[in-house]
């Protein structure tokens, strides 16, 4: 791998990292509860999981230049994968798949503008 493709995988990794963070503080300040960060389990990674009272919000964050083109890059490949690695996630909660869930997309731009799809998971 070339260096520049190697230095432009870095630059978006800490691109969607910073996201990842100014999600989660968007979240904090509406006063949601951020549980966990990349949770990694069998069927997936997700990137927030929070809590809001007894729901649980499974977050997959979207960076990219406008919310257009956010949007346009989940596919419904990942999407089934996060709603199966929430499946799993609920499983060790004491409800069960009985918990109060949703599946959030959270676009953000190249200025740091978060526009948050609420439920954006439940037609698939």
């Amino acid at each position: 791998m070339s260096t520049q493709k190697q230095q432009r995988g870095q630059r978006n990794a800490l691109a969607g990292m910073a996201a990842e963070d100014a999600v989660a503080r968007h979240y904090e300040m509406a006063g949601m509860d951020v549980d966990h960060r990349r949770w990694r389990g069998r069927s997936g990674e997700i990137d927030l999981i929070v809590r809001n009272g007894d729901e649980i919000i499974f977050v997959e964050v979207k960076k990219s230049r406008d919310f257009a083109r956010a949007s346009e890059s989940l596919r419904p490949r990942q999407m089934q994968r996060l709603m199966r690695a929430g499946e799993e996630f609920v499983g060790s909660e004491p409800a069960g798949s009985l918990t109060p869930m949703r599946f959030d997309v959270a676009l953000v731009d190249d200025v740091g503008r978060i526009q948050i799809l609420e439920n954006a998971l439940q037609a698939v």
